[in-house]
């Protein structure tokens, strides 16, 4: 062998030759593993169509209820200083049948309830200031009912989105072990995917309901807000209706006076 060549072949001698003289292969180079990345719809698939149809419904309704709740519940579908400061004019003026006319006009708790009041004042005239009081109460309350009880949707589908998700994790459960039971030295490490799988359900089911309750809660204190403002303007329509029935009433009774004498 020529001697010139052992430098030459010295660096394969090394990269051929294990420390203990073992022949072994090249290393294999270092290769870039890409992470894969699950989107939204990977994460529906594995839920299971099932269950994650009705949870996705949810979603899309609290959305829905979310934003119609941010453009209906406000002050002005239920009190509107334009509104009182024309009723204020026309019940001083006693001008019950124009304060009907823009109730009908208006859209507002208020003005169905002073239109409830005035209609049931106007056609039954010889009716008591409390039986007139009896109607705007009544008539009140239920608007007030209506209020509450539209938000009151939201409330559900935040109860509801954890009790879809939670049955999506119980049926995955017993298919998992159903799974198990069907095969022989299954090592509990193959219960991983089937456990993952059932849990997406319930953590759907909870990103719907925590959004969904926590606009709940605002919205709720918001209606709270707003029934309080419908009471007090009740009081104030109610005690002008009373100086107006008082006036009435001293009127009739001194025309009585004079027509006696």
């Amino acid at each position: 062998m020529n001697y010139r060549t052992l430098p030459l072949l010295a660096p394969l001698a090394v990269f051929t030759t294990g420390a203990f003289g073992q022949e072994v292969g090249p290393a294999p180079p270092e290769t870039a593993v890409g992470e894969y990345t699950q989107t939204l719809l990977d994460y529906f698939l594995e839920g299971g169509p099932v269950l994650m149809i009705p949870l996705a419904a949810l979603s899309f309704l609290a959305v829905l209820l979310i934003i119609f709740y941010l453009f209906t519940i406000r002050q002005g579908t239920v009190v509107s200083d334009k509104f009182m400061n024309a009723a204020d004019a026309l019940i001083r003026k006693q001008d019950y049948l124009g304060l009907i006319a823009v109730c009908n006009r208006e859209n507002e708790c208020i003005a169905r309830i002073v239109y409830k009041t005035l209609d049931f004042a106007t056609k039954n005239p010889t009716a008591s200031f409390d039986e007139v009081r009896e109607v705007t109460e009544a008539e009140g309350t239920r608007q007030a009912s209506i209020l509450n009880n539209r938000i009151s949707y939201l409330n559900d589908i935040g109860r509801v989105a954890p009790m879809v998700g939670l049955l999506g994790t119980v049926v995955g459960m017993i298919k998992a072990f159903e799974g198990i039971g069907k095969t022989s030295g299954v090592q509990h490490m193959e219960l991983a995917p089937g456990v993952a799988q059932a849990l997406i359900t319930t953590a759907a089911g909870l990103i719907i309901s925590i959004p969904a309750l926590i606009f709940y809660s605002l919205f709720r204190g918001k209606v709270q807000k707003l029934i309080a403002e419908l009471e007090a303007a009740m009081t104030h329509i109610m005690a002008l209706l009373a100086a107006q029935y008082k006036r009435a009433n001293y009127r009739a009774s001194a025309r009585r006076e004079h027509a006696d004498d």
